[in-house]
Parts: C-alpha cells; structure tokens; sequence
C-alpha cells in the first residue's frame, strides 16, 4: 500500500551474476519432498517487508509472534536488532501504514525483583527487552524465540486460539525460588486503544477474560476485540490487575480509559506461578470479535488439553495440504530458488483471514472473510494464484465480498478488523468478482447478486466514496473522465488522483462486461465496452517528458495522459512525477488531500495500464516497436519499482508487442535481484502476500492479466513445474526441454500443448482444470515462437503494425539498480542462483 521509492546507491549487477548459489537440494530428483522445508517464514522481516512471521493457519484469525518496537513492526515481528514488547495473538501481514492488531500481548519475567510484584516493570515501553538473534525459529504453524533474560517462548495455534509455551532459567529471587509472572496487557500495537478496555482475573483458576476497543490501520471506525486466556504448567501462586506502574493481588477487576496524553494508560492483568522447576508454563489465548466467552469457547474446543505438540502437528498438516499440489522438478535448482518459491506461495495465505462466525456487524450464513488489504494489491496476482491453488477459499471470499455487499450497501475496496478501508483507485472487488467468474468458481456463488454488486459500483455514487465505491460518477458517465477538480456534490472522498481513477474506472467497467456477457446481459455488455475506452479521452497525443531529475534530459517519448478539468482542457502532471526516480520529498504520492493525480505511480508506468485494450494501446504510442521502446526504457530507467504492485504486469507486456522472450528476460532479472531469500530480500511491503503471489506465479512460468482468462507463458524457473487442481483433480504440467540452472536458455523456441504444436503465447484457466501438458523447448536467443498476431492474447482493440518477426527494438542495458541490497551484507544478498546469457551485457 505504500510507495517504495529506492533512493541509495546501486548495487552492481556483475556482483550479482557472480554469485551463484552453491547450496544444491541433497535431493535433486523431481520425487517427492516435503514442501514445508522450502517455506521461510522470515523473508521480508526486515527492511520493510513487514510481514507476519510467526504460527498461523491458512487464513487464521489466531496469529502469533513476538511484538518488536520496530518502526516497521505492522506484521508483529522484525529480524532487525528490535526489541521484544510481548507476544500476541491477532495480526495482519506485509501492510503498510500503521501497525496492524497485536492485541492483548502476553510478556513474562521469571521473577519480580525481591519478589515484590510492583517491582516487575508493566508499560510496553518500559519492559521491552532484546531478543537472541540465533534462537528465532519460524516454520509453518510454529515460532519459537529466547529473550535476553532467558526466558524462551515458542507457540502454535488453530484457526482462534494461540498455545504459548514459556520456559523459564533457574534463578533464585533474593532468597525465593523462581516465581514467573505472565502478564496480559490490554494495548496493541499502534497503541490505538480507546477508552473502557476491561479484563477480569478468577481468583482461583487464574483465566483471564476481556476486551479493549481499537482503531483499524488503514480504514474508518473501530472495533472490540475479545480474549480469554488460560495457564497450565505450574500450579498459581497469585494473580490480579496492574494500572500504570503498579500492581495488586487484591483487585480481580479493572476498566481503564485512554487518558488524554495520546498513549493509552498501561493496564492489564498478571498471574504469578510457583516455580516450576523443569516444566513449561502454557498459556492458551482465545480470541473472538464476537464476545469473552466465545473466545473461552473457541480455545476450549480448538485446544482442549493443551498438547502443544499435537496442536503444531496438525498445523503442519493443514499447510502441507494446502502448498502440495504444487510440485517442482528440483533438478539442478539451489535450496534459495525453491525457497524463494515456496515461500512466496505460503505467504498468499496468510492473508485475507477467515473470521467466519466472528462477524458481530450482521447475522448470515454466508462465510465472512476480513483482512483484505488492499484489493487494490490483491487482484492483481494474489487473488488469481489463489483460484488456481485454492479455489474453495476463494469461492469463500467471493461470497463474503458480495455479502458485505449485500449488508454493507457496497463492495469493498479494502477491509480489515470490520472496518471499511480506504479506496485507493478504482472499485477493484469488481476486478476479483470478474476473474472469478471467467475462471469458473460457482460453489454457492450467487453470481446474479454478485452482478449487481458491481454495478452498483458503477452507477451508484456512495456518500463517502474514499472507504467505497467509486466518485465522480456524474463526470464520468457524462465527460468519460475524471476530472481533475471535479465538482462532485453528490458524494465525498480526497479530490486526487484523476488520472490512474479513469485508468481504473475504465478496467473496472471491462470486467463487468466479463460478467455481463456470461449472464446474457448483452445491453450491459454494450454499454460497459464504451466506458471501458474512457481511458482515451485523458490521452496528450503531443504531451512530452523530460527527465527533470537528471539534468531535464528529453526522455524521447510523446504522447501521455495528462489531467484534464472539467472544460475538457488539459492540466500538467509531470509524467515522471511519482516515479521511482523522483527525487522531489515534497511530491506527495499517497492519499494525502495534496496528493498527484495518480495514486503510488507515476503517469510513465499508468501509461502501460489499459489491461483490457493492449492491441489499441499499442497503436496509440507508435505501434509494437515503440511500445517494445517504451517499456524498456520505463524498466531500464529505473521508472518503475518492482516494489509495488502497478509494476507487476508491466514485466510481462512486452507478450502483447510479440516479445514474449523480453517478458522471461525481465522476470530473470527482477527474481533473484529484488527477490531474494533473506530476511532483508522483499522489495516492499508483501502487501498481504502480493509480492508472494508474483514470485509464485512468475516462476511457474504463467502470469494472469486479471480479470480475464489469460496467463502470460514463459518458461517455469524449473524443469518442471506440476499443478493438481484441488476441484476436478487433474494434473497440469509446464515442462521445459533444455532447461539449464544457469539460465542461459530462457527463451522459448517452441511449444505443444497436449502433445500438438503450439504457438499462442498465452493460455487460459483450463489448463489447470483440465489437466493438461505444456511442452516448451528452450534456447539462448530469442525466437519467432508467440510473435505472431495469431499468437498475441486477446484484447478489445485490434492489433495493428505487426508485420514479420524481427528483433528491431533492443534494450539499452539492463543497468538497473538492486538499490533495496545496497547496504546488506554480499554474501548474505547474493547467495543466490543468478546466470544467463544476458547477465554479461549488463553494466555497474
């Protein structure tokens, strides 16, 4: 959600080509193999990936980790020298912005300072400690950690429960044995609690049960959280409340409000155990936005007698059934490919989460998904991997965004924790609804209401426009743009971003006629096809761009959208503003009321975005060629930033130009340089497990256009990559003929399908359903294969200037810069299987 600009120095690509990885799978056969040995939690916990890295199950509600005080702390942990504030049950994964959840941290101290409990320190701030940096371990359903006092904690959990386990050091207390206290504090993590958070303590059995209010991270209104916590191990020595700094065995019960000082009051409760010599203290946590005793339910089912061990286990199982129908041929590819691989791939579902019977804003029987942030990220690759992966779960999710819909009044375009998020360009649920549709998920799927959902986006403008729907509705349907300053009494949202809004708006309405054609609505169908081209009308055939940055340098190209007023005259936006060389900190790029007129991207990269008319796209500026032209130079220039999410289809456009090679060049260079297997080895936030879904898709060797049944082929990162489709059954196989680890051949030269010749450069979801073969045989050097027009995916337009295939447009040199490993260790960020062919042409 946020814009990653690089700003440091480049890390030269020859160093990069030099490091081949040399840790090659002791297993190199294409048999079978426990895929969970390949997921590595950690990649993106430092330097911004901000993702969730502890124990969780396929889009659980329980996740636990240990809390840092990390100024990038939004999924809980981080690998980067922070200190530990407690462990918490409830987050969300790679967002950006503020802290997500971590609500209602346990912290524990092997003892009070002369026993006395007011002598143990409470405040979050205050009693953060470091962390052994040797001891973190994270696997699928499972983290463990050691603090600096010695205390070590691991936990597992189930889909509403977390199963902490404490290990305490012996240690004497001034003369006392060991009396370990577990706090429960009553804040989260962006300290956004609102005033009347409860917790009661039972005398006797030590349980803890309460509730806080909180505000969302990147939405409008708030919530109630709820917890029950239990403890086994050890039998109780004491228990009570702390408020601030002090603490009390006598008081069971506490309310306690904000305060006035912009940081809620510390509060919360304790329990304090004898010591337990050898054994291990558990603490199980329920939680539930529903009520304290549901959350006692939840645990209390979920995890009845506290068997840590089986708890992990069937973690494990959950997740290896998920992740095991995608199967590779490890021949010859290093531990850090299939890591890279597998572990993008756990990270899809991690996010959204399933909150199925935890929805206290209406009653149904429909499944309720929350966490979905943003599906402005999402629709692009991540929803699509999942239909293929998972499409139970997305058929789930696609009922849930038409029910909230149907109780909410719109789809949304972003939620977590109940709340409406903010609107970041288009209505893009219709996006994820229309992928879904042409791709076959019904499974209770009321595709008649989930029709009317979407166009209620496009006809309806909401009041407040920036948590849904889309403004300036009345412009667009009669001006066939969004103006910039547009007067729009009817409703309300920051009065930005008019350029990549038309761009979205006019995707937004092609997807509903996806689903208009389908359901016979052939009205519909005509009339959303004429808005869909509203993107033409903010096109400056004579706009130029000049690179201001460096030197004000003609950047050689002509004709770009630009704003334009409600006159129908034509505004300026610099077309590199935004950009990821623009070097000017007062451009304000977000959702700001100063912001640009187009949203964490530049009017350069927008330019490309017009997914449903690439053929008439292309003749706009100057034909395949120039197009070929033009996305080299916004790759090589350093225009875009792999970062986020608008760059993702920009790598493999150059399929529409008849370039399909150019496209697996591309994916060869940003996977390994910006992806990489390290704790530092995101290039932004994962978004949710965006930039997961990227490098899952792009190394199978198929990336979607979304919202239309379209996957971009290049030849998988493996000799063979196998896919059983968890709905029919059937085994889909991408097979390579001359695949080298090295990746000097990675260019397809030709293609069967079923065994007969092949020559489309694209291929639709059938391949999965169906279960068949894709043969590709390999070379060096590109070749005529997918460059006919025959061969060139589909699109609205009709494609124009293609005449024989010639290689007459050739990058500069691929130069660009692996700023985000600037400042890491070489041998840490390069350990790494890079190669091909075209590594020697790069430069420094």
């Amino acid at each position: 959600m946020s814009l990653n600009m690089a700003r440091s120095q480049g890390l030269s690509l020859l160093l990069a080509a030099a490091a081949i990885g040399s840790v090659v799978s002791q297993n190199s056969t294409s048999g079978s193999y426990d895929v969970l040995q390949y997921v590595n939690q950690l990649i993106g916990s430092s330097n911004g990936g901000n993702v969730f890295s502890g124990a969780t199950l396929p889009y659980g509600m329980a996740k636990a980790v240990a809390d840092t005080d990390s100024g990038s702390n939004q999924g809980g942990f981080t690998d980067d020298g922070s200190n530990v504030t407690g462990f918490s049950s409830m987050h969300d994964s790679g967002t950006g912005g503020s802290p997500s959840l971590g609500n209602f941290a346990l912290f524990p101290y092997s003892a009070c300072p002369g026993d006395d409990i007011d002598q143990c320190v409470y405040p979050k701030k205050s009693r953060k400690i470091p962390y052994v940096n040797s001891s973190v371990v994270a696997t699928p359903g499972y983290f463990s950690i050691e603090l600096a006092s010695g205390v070590s904690v691991d936990m597992t959990t189930t889909q509403h429960t977390s199963l902490f386990r404490f290990k305490f050091p012996a240690m004497e207390a001034e003369g006392n044995a060991s009396s370990p206290l577990i706090l429960m504090d009553l804040t989260d993590l962006s300290d956004s609690r609102q005033d009347n958070a409860s917790i009661s303590v039972d005398a006797e059995t030590g349980r803890m049960q309460g509730n806080a209010r909180f505000l969302p991270s990147f939405g409008s209104g708030n919530y109630i959280a709820y917890f029950c916590a239990d403890f086994s191990g050890s039998p109780i020595r004491d228990n009570g409340i702390y408020a601030n700094s002090r603490a009390s065995t006598d008081v069971k019960d506490l309310k306690i409000s904000r305060s006035i000082n912009g940081y809620p009051l510390p509060g919360g409760g304790f329990i304090r155990f004898e010591s337990p010599g050898d054994n291990a203290i558990l603490a199980r946590v329920g939680v539930s936005l529903i009520s304290s005793d549901q959350a006692c339910s939840n645990a209390e089912s979920e995890i009845p007698s506290f068997n840590f061990e089986a708890t992990h286990t069937a973690a494990e199982t959950e997740w290896r059934n998920k992740i095991s129908p995608i199967v590779v041929n490890r021949s010859g590819v290093n531990d850090s490919m299939l890591q890279n691989f597998y572990s993008g791939i756990y990270r899809t579902m991690v996010n959204p989460q399933d909150y199925t019977g935890e929805n206290p804003l209406w009653e149904s029987d429909e499944p309720y998904f929350d966490s979905f942030y943003c599906i402005w990220d999402l629709f692009r690759s991540q929803m699509p991997f999942l239909t293929v992966l998972d499409p139970a779960t997305v058929t789930k999710q696609i009922r849930s965004l038409i029910d909230t819909y149907v109780h909410e009044g719109w789809l949304p375009d972003c939620r977590m924790s109940l709340c409406k998020g903010y609107t970041q360009g288009g209505s893009n649920a219709d996006n994820v609804l229309g992928d879904a549709y042409l791709k076959g998920l019904s499974d209770g799927i009321d595709w008649e209401l989930g029709y009317a959902a979407v166009v209620n986006d496009a006809e309806n403008e909401p009041y407040d426009w920036s948590n849904e729907g889309r403004g300036g509705l009345d412009s667009w349907k009669s001006l066939g743009y969004i103006p910039v300053q547009d007067f729009d009494y009817k409703g309300f949202g920051t009065m930005t971003r008019s350029v990549s809004r038309t761009l979205e708006y006019s995707y937004n309405d092609f997807v509903i006629t996806q689903i208009a054609a389908g359901l016979g609505k052939q009205g519909d169908v005509e009339k959303y096809t004429g808005r869909s081209g509203n993107w033409k009308n903010l096109f400056k055939a004579d706009q130029t761009s000049y690179n201001i940055y460096d030197g004000n340098v003609n950047t050689g190209f002509v004709g770009f959208f630009q704003p334009r007023y409600l006159n129908k005259t034509f505004g300026f936006q610099d077309p590199l503003k935004c950009s990821n060389i623009d070097t000017n900190e007062n451009d304000v790029c977000s959702l700001q009321n100063t912001g640009a007129e187009t949203f964490e991207s530049s009017i350069w990269e927008y330019s490309f975005f017009v997914p449903h008319d690439q053929a008439t796209l292309i003749t706009t500026l100057g034909g395949p060629a120039a197009f070929v032209d033009r996305l080299n130079y916004l790759h090589d220039q350093d225009i875009t930033y792999i970062g986020n999410e608008p760059a993702f289809l920009t790598v493999y456009q150059y399929h529409y130009a008849g370039r399909p090679g150019l496209s697996a060049k591309r994916s060869h260079f940003y996977i390994p340089t910006f992806f990489q297997p390290t704790d530092a080895g995101l290039p932004g936030n994962d978004d949710s497990g965006a930039m997961g879904s990227f490098v899952a898709f792009s190394m199978m060797g198929l990336f979607p256009n979304p919202g239309q049944n379209v996957y971009l082929i290049i030849p998988p990162f493996f000799e063979s990559v196998s896919v059983t489709s968890p709905i029919t059954n059937k085994t889909a196989m991408i097979r390579n003929i001359n695949f080298d680890a090295s990746y000097q051949n990675i260019y397809i030269q030709s293609a069967t399908l079923n065994g007969e010749p092949y020559t489309k450069n694209w291929i639709d979801h059938s391949f999965f359903t169906e279960g068949k073969e894709l043969v590709l045989t390999l070379g060096s050097t590109e070749s005529a294969w997918g460059t006919q027009v025959a061969d060139l995916p589909p699109s609205l337009g009709t494609y124009e200037g293609f005449g024989n295939f010639s290689i007459n447009s050739t990058s500069s040199a691929m130069r660009k810069r692996a700023v985000r490993y600037a400042s890491a260790d070489l041998s840490e960020k390069l350990d790494f299987k890079t190669g091909g062919a075209y590594w020697a042409e790069s430069e420094g």
